[in-house]
């Protein structure tokens, strides 16, 4: 018996799989989704039902009746509002024991903080004196001041017993999650079809990069330290016309805040499980992040190419996690690639816009553009860099918008492939220059009418997030027994310098969860750009070593941090981060080899040359620099290219050192993108007993 899936007929006759799926249901056949199957004789019927005129403008007349019910039994339900007024006007008849003073009218439910109040606070939010208050509490058994911080449940049981409603005011971060939620798609009359946002997810080495490679032409795996991708990037693609957005989200565990994140914003996950390999722990981590975000789950079984290739395995792991096979009577795709061969990348693209029809995802391209900010930095010469992805509205050259406490006017815009935009549409990741700080990865980022109110906002979100932290919540006795057990842990002080905001949170969440017996991990500070002073001042204040991730200190932090004898341990790879940080803990931390800085230099012109590539003409700011060092170009900070020196001069002549005060020449091993203002920290590796 010939069977077809409900997509492939759909091609077939030119409709979308939503159509034939709906004629399906109908008839009564037992089938899900665009990949269900159709025997022979089902076919025939669908086919036959969608080629009656009649048949198709039958079903449609019930569809204009049904909607009346619901017009009517939304005017039936108006009149319930007045009546909760009624019963709110009735809540403050217990003050009539006080003749003296007015009886408070509420029009709604008093709203109250998440956090509590005190009983000072609670007197214009109730309408009554503290005096009374106070009494009120002490009938109900609370010992109360006037200064003393209630909680809500306290709070909500005092209301009670005056008669008075409350609602407990929602949180940010639920209110974030709402607009996160409301932003993936619009119900406006003017909403159009929007492309979907795709996360690839997988374990290490299971070739997610390599995949994503391959969808876009592009190689980034060779300029990744260590192997795996260090930040989260956006980018577009177009299959038969349609354009998919995939965000790329970096596959080592310590990621994993990275990946929650990107759950968040996405619409499909497509779960990259190696064929030879099985289900491995990151795979099982990356799949709970899909479904805590109900996120649809496509499965590629990746390395189909390889001898002990073996998909059926794949299939009965993740059986086993809740993402059954369609066809062992499941509702999950698996799709089986080779990001080698490219063989079945083109059936995986295809499934993810199948998906994406049945998801129905709309966005409005009218109101004021709004979306989430994938990743931040700082760029020497262009300031705070966002890359954010729009997810409702249109966003211009020239608008004003706010992010948490940052905020600005667009001053350019850039796509993926870092091609100038004046506009931008829904479902667009771009790179977005002219925020007045660098906004943390996650956070939401709007357009607003003009400049006066993009300052506001951030103000008033910076003043927000400033109240939320200096509130202290109530220490219990529980508290204080748990604080003095924990009194015998000894803690590792470490300040986090990376060179985005993507990187130290993603840092952050890993190094947070290494505990070795009773030590333990403290981030006193962490932030974005290179080492300054006030890093070093602060490590050596609380006895901190200071960790750089693709950054470097200044001169003056290094000076510093000599003469305050603070540590300063700078990175490229997060496994040894990580490994070292584990290491330090157990006190086992034993370098072969210590790097020695030898100098520093500053490029004050570059000379290029047709035959040997650029020189740079330098200038040494402390320390020599020696024709056999190490080097480091550094721009802003932040680590450009590491290398050999392949030469190094004076007036012509080749040098073995140049000190302090001198000028020289010097070229990098394999390097000429040098230019004006970069400086060159040289070093050599010493090694320890």
């Amino acid at each position: 018996m010939t069977k077809m899936r409900i997509y492939e007929l759909a091609r077939e006759l030119k409709l979308d799989s939503k159509e034939i799926l709906k004629v399906a249901l109908e008839m009564g056949f037992e089938v899900k989704n665009h990949m269900s199957n159709l025997d022979s004789g089902q076919v025939q019927a669908v086919r036959k039902a969608l080629t009656k005129p009649v048949d198709k403008a039958e079903p449609a007349k019930p569809q204009k009746t049904k909607p009346q019910p619901a017009k009517g039994q939304t005017r039936k339900a108006q009149p319930t509002k007045p009546r909760a007024n009624k019963t709110r006007d009735k809540a403050p008849e217990p003050p009539k024991e006080s003749k003296t003073r007015k009886e408070p009218s509420f029009k709604g439910p008093v709203l109250i903080s998440p956090q509590g109040h005190t009983v000072a606070q609670l007197e214009p939010l109730f309408h009554f004196p503290v005096t009374h208050l106070i009494k009120s509490l002490m009938s109900l058994g609370v010992m109360a001041n006037i200064n003393q911080q209630l909680d809500t449940d306290t709070v909500e049981i005092l209301a009670a017993q005056l008669g008075i409603e409350t609602e407990v005011e929602k949180s940010a971060e639920e209110l974030k999650q709402e607009r996160l939620t409301a932003m993936k798609t619009s119900s406006a009359a003017d909403a159009v079809e929007r492309s979907p946002v795709v996360t690839v997810m997988g374990h290490v080495d299971h070739g997610k990069t390599s995949l994503l490679d391959h969808i876009r032409n592009a190689n980034v795996t060779a300029g990744e330290a260590g192997g795996i991708t260090q930040h989260i990037g956006a980018y577009q693609v177009v299959h038969n016309g349609k354009k998919i957005v995939f965000l790329d989200t970096p596959g080592h565990e310590a990621f994993t805040a990275m990946r929650a994140r990107g759950t968040k914003i996405t619409d499909l996950a497509i779960l990259v499980v190696a064929a030879d390999e099985g289900v491995m722990p990151q795979t099982i981590e990356a799949l709970n992040h899909a479904k805590a975000a109900e996120v649809s789950i496509i499965v590629a079984v990746n390395k189909m190419d390889k001898a002990g290739a073996n998909p059926e395995k794949v299939k009965q792991q993740l059986s086993n996690h809740g993402l059954m096979p369609e066809e062992w009577g499941g509702d999950t795709i698996f799709v089986e690639v080779s990001a080698t061969t490219g063989t079945g990348i083109e059936n995986l693209l295809e499934m993810i816009l199948l998906s994406a029809e049945m998801m129905e995802l709309k966005a409005s391209p009218s109101p004021l553009a709004e979306g989430t900010v994938i990743e931040a930095k700082v760029d020497k010469g262009r300031g705070p860099v966002a890359t954010i992805l729009i997810q409702q509205g249109t966003l211009n050259v020239g608008d004003s918008i706010v992010c948490g406490s940052a905020f600005g006017k667009v001053r350019a815009m850039f796509d993926d492939r870092g091609q100038k935009l004046q506009t931008a549409g829904p479902a667009v990741p771009v790179e977005v220059l002219g925020l007045s700080d660098v906004p943390p990865a996650g956070e939401i980022f709007q357009a607003v009418s003009d400049d006066k109110t993009a300052r506001s906002e951030a103000l008033d979100y910076g003043q927000e997030q400033r109240q939320t932290s200096m509130i202290k919540p109530r220490v219990s006795l529980e508290d204080i027994f748990k604080q003095m057990e924990e009194s015998q842990i000894k803690e590792l002080n470490l300040v986090l310098k990376s060179d985005v905001q993507g990187t130290t949170e993603a840092i952050k969440q890993s190094l947070n969860k290494i505990k070795v017996q009773d030590m333990k991990v403290n981030i006193i500070h962490d932030g974005v750009g290179g080492i300054n002073q006030s890093d070093v001042t602060l490590a050596s204040a609380s006895g901190a070593v200071i960790i750089g991730f693709n950054v470097r200190p200044d001169t003056q932090a290094q000076k510093l941090a000599e003469e305050e004898s603070v540590e300063i341990r700078l990175y490229r790879v997060i496994y040894d981060v990580i490994d070292d940080v584990k290491l330090a803990l157990k006190g086992m931390l034993e370098p072969e080899y210590k790097e020695k800085i030898l100098g520093r230099v500053e490029v004050r012109n570059t000379f290029r040359h047709s035959k040997i590539g650029t020189i740079a003409g330098c200038y040494v700011l402390d320390g020599k620099v020696t024709n056999h060092a190490l080097g480091r170009l550094l721009r802003d900070g932040v680590i450009i290219h590491e290398g050999k020196l392949s030469s190094l001069k004076r007036f012509k002549e080749d040098v073995k050192e140049v000190s302090t005060g001198y000028e020289c020449g010097i070229m990098l091993e394999n390097y000429n993108d040098i230019k004006e203002g970069d400086e060159i920290e040289f070093y050599t590796m010493v090694e320890e007993k």
